[in-house]
């Protein structure tokens, strides 16, 4: 999909779309209910996958306009299948890895090209280390055993959707479990979203200090009917055209929220008044419009970047690479990325999203003061398959081509 979009001041009033991020958890901690009911689902490509291997593990789901009524897997029942299917979502396959090794059968997850090319070394060392197979391919992994109760050592500063994995899963052992987590906690608000999540459930989770996680054995997920809050990672897009001189209101967000990206606001103020150095190890997915907006205003320095490496692109080099179009000069270091100031222009070549929705529409905002064409952003359909149709009600002047 090509979006030409031009020249445009955003105007108006836009409704957050449901936290993916919750959505993920709220689904997987129902499934494992007796049967529960999520309200205001956002059906992106992520949680679509999400929603089919719950199923594969015997999951019952039915599904009415933004409502999924979910429940009923039983790690002692057969599972429907032994194969799931990923896609793009790296929630999906690291949240799900410790649920199939519950069920001591042999499981083989499976997904996009560069979702198998990122980091599940924690999962493969843990079972190494406790005698459980894991085998993994270009194409997929899988895995086989029994998962036991005990102490687990997961490194900080990886991804925290392993430790979430654990999470979901060492509550349904009979015994007693911790998970010490060693070295520095990044993403450390993500760990927040599963607490409350797990406590929705009437799953119980200890956090006795930063570094320890204790789960008390033998629980159940309880039947619940709630509905996901929004989303502050995506409304992040909208609210940055507000930093470009737009006048835009952003309503559906929970004040007290979990969400660790709800500290974009403060960032974009910071970056309005100023070239301010912003540490981002937890809120990575910030990452691509905090760039955006940077570029556009006074630049910035961004540290604790070097988790960009490894999402659905190399953010920091791609959005490296398409500031470069608007006349924008950006250095990247190990963990540190500096924008410099600039005075952006209309790129002359084609925009690359580079198969990545938070690049597609970070380039998106920036096309708003300068006018451009974007190739590849059907991307958006991973977390926000309505994106442009939200844009487009902003008073933005697009074109959308299939």
């Amino acid at each position: 999909m090509v979006v030409t979009i031009n020249k445009s001041t955003a105007f108006g009033r836009v409704t957050a779309p449901p936290s993916k991020s919750m959505a993920h958890r709220y689904l997987i901690c129902a499934a494992l209910s007796p049967e529960s009911v999520i309200e205001g689902v956002g059906f992106s490509e992520d949680i679509k996958a999400t929603l089919c291997c719950l199923e594969a593990l015997g999951a019952n789901v039915e599904i009415k306009g933004n409502t999924v009524r979910i429940g009923g897997i039983d790690i002692d029942k057969v599972i429907k299948s032994d194969k799931l299917f990923c896609n793009e979502s790296g929630s999906t396959l690291r949240f799900l890895i410790p649920l199939c090794l519950l069920f001591n059968r042999e499981i083989t997850l499976s997904g996009s090209k560069r979702l198998m090319e990122r980091s599940l070394s924690v999962y493969e060392d843990i079972c190494a280390a406790v005698g459980l197979e894991f085998r993994q391919t270009q194409d997929s992994v899988t895995v086989k055993g029994r998962l036991k109760a005990g102490k687990y050592s997961v490194r900080g500063d990886v991804s925290s959707q392993f430790i979430s994995g654990l999470m979901f899963a060492l509550p349904l052992l009979a015994n007693d479990s911790v998970i010490d987590i060693t070295g520095a906690l990044e993403s450390g608000s993500y760990l927040g979203m599963t607490v409350k999540a797990l406590a929705d459930f009437g799953v119980r989770i200890s956090r006795t200090d930063e570094h320890t996680i204790y789960i008390k054995g033998n629980q159940t997920y309880k039947p619940r009917e709630l509905t996901v809050e929004g989303d502050y990672s995506n409304a992040a897009f909208f609210d940055a055209l507000n930093a470009l001189g737009g006048n835009v209101a952003v309503s559906g967000l929970k004040k007290d929220t979990c969400q660790g990206d709800a500290v974009y606001k403060k960032l974009f103020g910071e970056i309005v008044r100023g070239c301010p150095e912003i540490d981002i190890s937890d809120c990575p997915d910030l990452g691509p419009v905090l760039m955006a907006a940077a570029a556009a205003n006074n630049g910035a320095h961004f540290t604790g970047t070097h988790r960009l490496k490894i999402k659905e692109s190399d953010r920091g080099a791609a959005m490296a690479e398409e500031l470069a179009k608007f006349g924008c000069k950006t250095l990247i270091g190990d963990n540190d990325i500096t924008v410099h100031a600039c005075t952006l222009k209309t790129p002359e070549l084609p925009l690359n999203g580079h198969n990545d929705h938070r690049i597609v529409m970070s380039l998106a905002i920036l096309c708003t003061l300068t006018g451009g064409k974007i190739y590849g952003a059907q991307a958006v359909s991973k977390s926000f398959p309505d994106f442009f149709e939200r844009f487009s009600s902003l008073g933005i002047d697009l074109e959308v081509e299939e």
